[in-house]
């Protein structure tokens, strides 16, 4: 179990099998080469920490996170040396983005204000979405003759569909908290006050599931835009080694009893 200050940007508790990153990067959890180290660290003690099946990933600022730090694009975009350092932070973010994703824990965001740029696909990299009905979000870089390189162009369009992704992304569109479950870009909206507890009481929830049935779960829903791997062969592996843990056939014979009475 750990309890710990991973870097003053994140801080990281665990509680149960729940593992709770909160960042604190006044003012608006803006994204810079230290942020990227932080994250990584938060998921190099996830992998240590068996116990935890859920990443809950929130913040401590009003904004969860506002994308790119300008003083870092402000440093690097005039300068060819400068462009090539920029491209090495974007691909340093898909990485952290893709481990985040492929990480064997359920990872939820918890968004209460905006999440813009980076700090939308870093949402977009979790499993599970929690908005607050006037959250702005967007992935808006077209505004500056960019694009959304830490992934945004590839899991928005997987997680919306490409009419949504053009929408969004060659409109530089933000939408509200409840657009974005509309489109399907989050699974839950609250109202602003609402958005912490619910989200406590949906982290509760999985963590009560066995945490082997949970990351079954996931490989199994994550190959089923994969053309090269069968969905359905690995659903059947995965039934079998679950049948025969020791917890699945409590719960099961616990179950079928309570069928009898």
């Amino acid at each position: 179990m750990f309890d710990t200050k991973v870097t003053n940007t994140i801080s990281l508790a665990l509680q149960g099998s729940a593992a709770i990153a909160t960042m604190s990067r006044p003012p608006v959890n803006a994204i810079d080469e230290p942020w990227i180290d932080c994250l990584n660290a938060v998921l190099d003690e996830i992998e240590k920490s068996p116990e935890a099946s859920v990443l809950w990933i929130r913040s401590s600022e009003p904004t969860f996170c506002a994308g790119a730090d300008l003083s870092l694009m402000s440093a690097r975009f005039e300068t060819k040396s400068g462009q090539e350092l920029m491209v090495d932070f974007a691909r340093r973010l898909q990485a952290v983005y893709a481990r985040l994703e492929a990480a064997s824990v359920v990872s939820i965001a918890e968004i209460g204000g905006a999440a813009l740029g980076g700090g939308f696909e870093l949402a977009l990299a979790c499993d599970l979405r929690v908005v607050s009905e006037t959250a702005k979000l967007g992935l808006p870089e077209a505004r500056l003759g960019l694009l959304p390189g830490a992934g945004g162009t590839q899991r928005l369009t997987r997680l919306c569909g490409d009419g949504v992704a053009r929408r969004m992304i060659l409109g530089a569109e933000l939408i509200t908290g409840v657009e974005a479950v509309a489109i399907g870009a989050a699974q839950w909206v609250l109202p602003g006050d609402s958005v912490q507890g619910f989200t406590a009481e949906l982290v509760e929830r999985i963590t009560s599931l066995p945490r082997d049935a949970i990351v079954e779960c996931k490989k199994c829903i994550s190959t089923a835009l994969q053309t090269n791997v069968s969905g359905f062969e690995m659903e059947l592996t995965a039934t079998r080694m679950l049948l025969g843990k020791e917890e699945t056939q409590e719960r099961v014979k616990k179950f079928l009893e309570s069928r009898k009475k």
